[in-house]
């Protein structure tokens, strides 16, 4: 079922089950999120959200009937991180007087990574103590491998530079096979 874009806060409940593990999964979704014109502060009905379940499982757990409480709290953000963001220097075509690829469409040299943008940085630096924060290049699988690698890089850098706390991965357990290790090294 296709969900229609929206700027306000939807949830969705969906029920998992693997290997006889129940698990009642709640997507909050926010589409339309940085859409409008003037996005000053548009974190905050997220921020406020994330506050709210905090806050009645908190009144929940301190109230005398704690055997059926339902935990809505937000465990993790996965923030989608355009890979068209500002900053991404984009060689011209051959100009008179130029060289071919010489000039730039917007910061950057060419081939330089893509940046995250003002309210990438603004939205991550109001939640990070708030929920988890994983950060995932969206629409990854149009660009080449050495792309994905470099923007990587390049957000990392940002991301500490603002000093943007995000999710850890843990550590793989030392009897795990090669392929499973390679494949967590490159998720992280």
């Amino acid at each position: 079922e296709r969900i229609t874009q929206t700027v306000e806060i939807t949830k969705h409940v969906v029920d998992i089950e693997e290997k006889g593990v129940k698990l009642r999964l709640t997507i909050v979704d926010t589409p339309g999120f940085g859409d409008a014109v003037n996005n000053t502060e548009c974190w905050k009905p997220v921020a406020d959200y994330i506050d709210q379940q905090f806050e009645q499982y908190f009144r929940d757990e301190s109230g005398l009937n704690r055997k059926n409480i339902q935990d809505n709290r937000v465990h993790c953000c996965i923030y989608f991180i355009s890979p068209f963001g500002h900053g991404y220097g984009q060689p011209l075509p051959a100009l008179p007087g130029w060289g071919a690829g010489e000039g730039l469409v917007g910061r950057g040299s060419p081939g330089s990574p893509r940046r995250l943008r003002p309210l990438d940085v603004e939205f991550m630096r109001a939640l990070h103590q708030r929920v988890n924060i994983v950060p995932v290049l969206a629409k990854a699988d149009t660009l080449t491998p050495a792309e994905v690698e470099r923007m990587k890089n390049k957000i990392r850098e940002e991301i500490d530079h603002y000093g943007i706390r995000i999710y850890q991965f843990p550590e793989c357990d030392s009897d795990e096979d090669e392929e499973f290790k390679l494949q967590d090294q490159a998720l992280k």
